[in-house]
């Protein structure tokens, strides 16, 4: 028998957990099964002697009896209690009363005395929350939860057909308020039904949730008694109670692959159900961590061939000092030149005349002997009549102070960009 931790903490269980909504008959229960005290008391010894060492059930099973025949049966086989680790879960109705059901905390603090009492036990290793209240609080439940775990009632929680995002709350709430977190969830998983995969396979993958699956033959219909062209045996558990839903389509055409599997392995065909149960969220796991792996490893590859590129240069460029890369001066230029184009849209003037620079920004340093930007003289194929004329003050003149982050040393460059007047717009000059 294999062994893991139960999720995230140190409590290792068997690979196989006994499940027991069989147990007790009673009910609309009878319909899973009619197992009584000395069916079950030897079912639970041929368990524990191939090393099951985890047992699941619910007061909710057979109206509770279930809880009594497991409890019955490990007292009469003298199991010690720290050799079998024990869940069960609350939710469902206990009784006609409005508050014999929910995950409220009257109902939760009320049942786990109720359950603790009927599988003769001291503490609960495993304590469930069977659904999701839509009328109480989560933080109620969770209070109510983290009250047991204190008092030593509980020693894990988890819950049971909880959807992804109800998971999500609780341990948002858990870590907000410093209450227990869940360390488990239940769910139904199949080869034919593989919902589970899509949000809840991915999140308890991130959080190190535990996974604990129910049904994994669908109910009996992937057992191998069941088939496209089969009829099922008389009393089989499908032809009186046909739960879970099952995709009848989808599960004859596993139920037909894995026929050919089993024959050609010889093995059985429940052999095949269990293992894909028990290892397809760990395969979703693998192949994240592998498709991680194989992105890290190219981002050093490519990380290494751009260094021994740069270790190639014989002299890196100013503007790569500065830290803009060729390919930002390129963009830079470009909206310069975009720029200009829209200046010159509007005022009218020749793009070289709309953005008059005349001030080269690699030699704009200042300094004595070179050319100041105070008096821009006339560009190429400007007479210094137009010349004069653009800088023939209006009546209603502007100076606006633009900044501009130039490519290249020249960062604090400034220049006079001067646009002609309209009626409707004055003359402007705009300090670069």
């Amino acid at each position: 028998m294999k062994y893991k931790t139960l999720g995230n903490t140190g409590l290792f269980v068997s690979e196989l957990c006994l499940g027991t909504m069989t147990f007790g008959g009673q009910g609309v229960w009878a319909n899973m099964g009619n197992v009584q005290q000395d069916d079950a008391q030897a079912l639970i010894a041929r368990a524990l002697d191939h090393g099951v060492n985890f047992i699941d059930t619910a007061d909710i099973y057979s109206n509770g009896a279930s809880e009594e025949i497991v409890g019955q049966s490990l007292k009469n086989l003298g199991v010690r209690r720290e050799d079998v680790v024990i869940a069960t879960k609350v939710f469902g109705p206990v009784g006609p009363g409005p508050n014999d059901h929910g995950n409220s905390r009257g109902h939760i603090l009320d049942s786990v005395k109720a359950s603790l009492k009927r599988l003769q036990i001291d503490h609960i290793d495993l304590y469930q929350l069977h659904g999701a209240d839509t009328v109480t609080p989560i933080e109620e439940s969770l209070a109510a939860l983290d009250t047991l775990v204190r008092q030593g009632l509980v020693r894990y929680i988890g819950v049971s057909n909880w959807s992804a995002w109800q998971m999500a709350r609780a341990l948002g709430h858990s870590e907000r308020l410093n209450l227990a977190k869940i360390v488990t969830t239940q769910s139904y998983y199949t080869l034919a039904g593989r919902d589970l995969e899509r949000e809840i396979v991915p999140l308890i993958t991130a959080e190190k949730l535990g996974l604990l699956v129910w049904s994994p033959l669908a109910g009996g219909l992937l057992s191998g008694k069941f088939g496209r062209d089969k009829q099922p045996e008389e009393g089989s558990r499908r032809t009186t109670f046909d739960f879970p839903p099952v995709a009848r389509d989808r599960a004859y055409k596993v139920i037909d692959a894995m026929e050919t599997i089993a024959t050609d392995r010889g093995v059985s065909v429940v052999q095949i159900t269990r293992l894909a149960a028990a290892s397809a969220p760990r395969h979703q796991r693998d192949r994240r961590s592998q498709a991680h792996r194989a992105t890290r490893r190219e981002c050093r590859r490519d990380r290494g061939t751009a260094e021994r590129g740069r270790d190639r240069e014989p002299q890196r460029s100013q503007r790569n000092h500065q830290g803009i890369s060729s390919l930002d001066a390129a963009r830079a230029r470009g909206r310069t030149e975009a720029a200009a184009e829209r200046r010159a849209d509007h005022t009218g003037l020749e793009p070289e005349t709309a953005n008059p620079s005349p001030i080269d920004p690699k030699r704009d340093r200042r300094t004595p002997g070179r050319r100041s930007p105070r008096r821009p003289g006339p560009r190429p194929g400007e007479t210094d009549a137009s010349h004069a004329q653009a800088l023939k003050p209006a009546s209603t003149l502007r100076i606006a102070p633009v900044m501009r982050l130039a490519a290249g040393p020249a960062r604090n460059a400034t220049a006079l960009a001067i646009s002609r007047g309209s009626p409707n717009r004055p003359s402007e000059v705009r300090l670069r």
